[in-house]
């Protein structure tokens, strides 16, 4: 059988290439997104896009990481991570403590929850939450959560709350034509049986 042709930019299959709406943009600070293994695999992971969109990103995929390794010596005074939390810090909060690495987990949520109960160092980092009124759009991928976002939604929803009044909204072209494609190919009553019903 004749293995499908990539794209060598976007990484997707020739068929399905998101390179006509792929932006890459700047931000103020360093997007580190840790990927646990079995999400690495996932076709229709939206976390490769937001590492290839946001310039200087990292995408490690792993289990067990080493936040000196990754983060730097001083990981426990300029790291945040992007996770719910009743304490969250404030943008304001966020600018005083001169925070530099950006911390996002990708996997479902027991994974990501796996992923923290053994790295338990992300357990002592500071976290900012996403506003609650952001809703995804993640139509092919169910979350257990009412306020489950995508990796990618989330990036974008954190930097747009962290850089006002700059919009990151357009990284989320690539991630839409992905899923507008997928749904394509599946068919409209196949994705109705399946997903829209939620």
């Amino acid at each position: 059988m004749t293995k499908r042709q990539h794209c060598l930019h976007c990484d997707r299959p020739q068929r399905t290439c998101l390179c006509d709406v792929m932006v890459v943009r700047n931000c103020d600070y360093r997007l580190v997104i840790l990927q646990d293994p079995k999400e690495a695999k996932h076709a229709l992971s939206s976390a490769p896009l937001l590492a290839k969109s946001i310039a200087g990103a990292e995408l490690i995929v792993g289990e067990i990481f080493a936040p000196e390794q990754i983060l730097g010596s001083d990981w426990q005074t300029n790291s945040v991570l992007i996770f719910p939390s009743d304490n969250s810090l404030k943008v304001a909060d966020m600018r005083q403590c001169k925070i530099k690495n950006l911390i996002l987990l990708d996997g479902t949520w027991r994974k990501v929850a796996r992923l923290m109960h053994i790295n338990p160092w992300l357990n002592t980092l500071p976290r900012f939450a996403i506003a609650a009124n952001n809703n995804s759009q993640y139509k092919i991928r169910r979350s257990p959560r009412a306020d489950g976002l995508s990796t990618i939604e989330a990036g974008v929803c954190a930097l747009n709350e962290l850089q006002t009044p700059e919009d990151f909204s357009n990284i989320l072209l690539a991630f839409n034509k992905m899923i507008d494609l997928q749904i394509s190919a599946m068919g409209p009553e196949t994705f109705n049986n399946n997903y829209s019903k939620r």
